[in-house]
């Protein structure tokens, strides 16, 4: 095999969910591609990785010091949706039914992957509350044993401040699944979140 080609497909499989299949499949798509439509998605990633910056306010990905999320003032201002990634904001986002802002907390507390609170931007988060004009707070953090560790520690850092709603998304059994699979976690969220039929 070509070294070229094998120098593609290793950097390639590097990305997450990209096996060395697919990593063939989509170099060789890459070669019948038009070199200047290559290069200008290499130039295109180049520019993303050298110039994407952080929001100073929610830590979003951004082009500027604000991100158009937080800068829209049509945006309901007295909410912010605490999540994970900014993966998890896009697909909040693409759902089209919050109106809120966002807070990016850049990961979960982990202790066996030395991630600490410190490690995240949680006191970026105290601060902007702290800052007043913000009503709830909807935490929509990941069912993982990490995740459940993360939105603890919120909560108790939110108990200082009694006028702000604290609420987590629904947890519970998602649609289609059969009882008998679901975890324990997942049972005790559903039956803890349980509502009343209309």
């Amino acid at each position: 095999m070509s070294q070229l080609l094998n120098n593609v497909i290793e950097e390639l499989s590097k990305l997450p969910g990209i096996g060395r299949r697919t990593a063939l499949r989509l170099s060789m798509h890459l070669l019948r591609m038009d070199a200047s439509a290559v290069a200008d998605m290499t130039r295109s990633i180049d520019r993303f990785r050298q110039e994407i910056r952080r929001c100073r306010v929610c830590n979003n990905l951004s082009d500027d010091e604000i991100c158009p999320i937080c800068a829209d003032e049509k945006r309901d201002h007295a909410t912010i949706c605490v999540v994970e990634q900014v993966a998890d904001l896009l697909s909040i986002e693409h759902t089209q039914q919050y109106r809120g802002l966002y807070h990016v907390l850049g990961g979960v507390i982990s202790p066996m992957q030395g991630i600490a609170p410190s490690d995240l931007t949680i006191d970026l988060l105290i601060d902007r509350i702290a800052e007043g004009g913000v009503k709830e707070v909807i935490l929509a953090i990941s069912t993982s044993v990490e995740g459940e560790t993360t939105l603890f520690y919120l909560m108790n850092r939110l108990r200082e401040f009694p006028e702000v709603k604290v609420t987590s998304i629904a947890r519970g059994i998602g649609f289609g699944d059969e009882l008998e699979y679901v975890d324990e976690l997942t049972l005790t969220h559903a039956l803890a979140n349980r509502r009343a039929i209309e």
